[in-house]
């Protein structure tokens, strides 16, 4: 079995604000309770709109603040299903079976751990133990008066051609996020496979056409992503800032671009 993430896109709809009325939310609970006792369910839930948001951008030792909304409403996220299935058509059935009329959802595998080959240079205790580690361990509590983000990290044209992190960024963001857990302040959080290893599923109605990837619209789609909790929304960009300039150095031209939006609880 493996992780997959269901990427809901917005629309102009959910942009706006509109809440999905009661029919709808009866089918998706019904979804939601199929997938639970199927075992596939871990995880779902949804964003707020885009004008609620911030994308922090690090490039050359400076940060660029950019609050939102922000204009590419097709390749927006709204909110996501995190399940498990045998195969990315598995994955996909389960896509298909969402209670939507318009819209797209974008299939897309985890990296396990198993995906990451074993550097020469790796230790015993290094990221690859300490990540296994916090996989293993439940998950962290929620903090009374503080609020769930999720954190996207904008893809690349490396990230989507597959290249894979060196072992010294691996161990540099392992720390960070190793930090991040021990304060209460990174919840979950996994790479994403590039979109070439995925699908998008169109609704229009009753009908479903899925597209394999890769797919075209690099800066927009999601590299990565973390749920993340934090007393204020300016912890949430500090916190963004440092992760950015962590994630910086071992990416294409040493910048890092990830946008923040807070759940609807």
């Amino acid at each position: 079995m493996r992780r997959y993430m269901l990427l809901v896109k917005a629309t102009p709809e959910f942009e706006a604000g509109t809440f999905p009325d009661e029919a709808f939310n009866a089918e998706a609970a019904k979804y939601l309770d199929e997938l639970a006792k199927a075992g596939a369910l871990v995880a779902c839930d949804r964003l707020q709109p885009s004008s609620h948001g911030k994308r922090i951008h690090y490039k050359e030792g400076k940060f660029t603040v950019t609050d939102g909304p922000f204009a590419e409403t097709k390749e927006l996220v709204a909110g996501y299903c995190l399940i498990r299935a045998a195969s990315l058509e598995e994955a996909v059935a389960w896509a298909k079976r969402m209670p939507f009329q318009a819209g797209d959802v974008d299939v897309r595998p985890l990296f396990e751990l198993a995906d990451f080959p074993v550097d020469p240079a790796e230790q015993a205790g290094g990221w690859r133990d300490k990540e296994a580690e916090m996989q293993a361990a439940p998950p962290p509590a929620r903090k009374p008066g503080t609020t769930r983000y999720l954190g996207m990290l904008k893809a690349d044209r490396d990230t989507e051609a597959g290249v894979m992190p060196d072992e010294k960024l691996l161990a540099a963001m392992g720390a960070f996020i190793e930090e991040g857990a021990k304060s209460g302040i990174f919840l979950s959080g996994e790479g994403l496979q590039p979109s070439s290893q995925g699908a998008r599923v169109r609704f229009s109605g009753s009908q479903r056409m899925v597209t394999d990837g890769p797919f075209a619209e690099t800066k927009e789609l999601v590299a990565g992503y973390a749920v993340l909790q934090f007393a204020s929304p300016e912890q949430a960009i500090e916190w963004t800032k440092r992760f950015v300039q962590v994630d910086a150095p071992g990416r294409l031209g040493a910048e890092s671009e990830c946008e923040i939006r807070p759940f609807a609880e």
